[in-house]
């Protein structure tokens, strides 16, 4: 039996492909918005979900809870997210995107789109849904439902 090679190990291929993915989209918000990864993707999630706790935050962009509290304090900083009392937990407040959070969502979401048709390009339009497909299919074998199906451009 051949040995293992970590370029032929998928998990490996896709960490690494989404790496490169999201770094070559985000330098793009990141230049024109000053906005990193993170708080793209609490601001991608509110965008497409609306009103969310931090929880629910850290849920559904797959990301460790330090990471979603230091960016939903920067967007509040920057008064893009505004936070509001949960009234069915008051340990726990709702975090949703004020005016400018929504005008600067607004205008990213084209440039994310725009992004990734190029890094896509290569797909024909079959291979892109397959692929789509594929990755849900995989998603769900890992335990992972929703929302990564919502959307959220890098």
């Amino acid at each position: 039996m051949p040995a293992a090679r970590l370029a032929d190990f998928l998990p490996y291929l896709l960490s690494v492909t989404s790496n490169a993915v999201s770094d070559r989209i985000a330098e793009e918000y990141r230049t024109r918005f000053g906005l990193r990864i993170p708080e793209w993707r609490i601001m991608a999630v509110l965008g497409d979900t609306g009103p969310a706790t931090q929880r629910e935050l850290a849920t559904n962009t797959r990301m460790d809870k330090v990471a979603v509290n230091r960016a939903c304090k920067t967007l509040e900083e920057r008064g893009l997210v505004q936070r509001s009392p949960n009234d069915r937990d008051g340990r726990s407040h709702h975090l949703e995107l004020t005016a400018a959070g929504t005008a600067m969502h607004a205008a990213i979401m084209p440039l994310a789109l725009e992004m990734e048709a190029q890094v896509f390009a290569p797909l024909s339009a079959e291979e892109h849904q397959a692929f789509k497909t594929m990755l849900g299919r995989v998603r769900d074998a890992a335990g992972l439902s929703e929302p990564a199906d919502k959307g959220d451009p890098e």
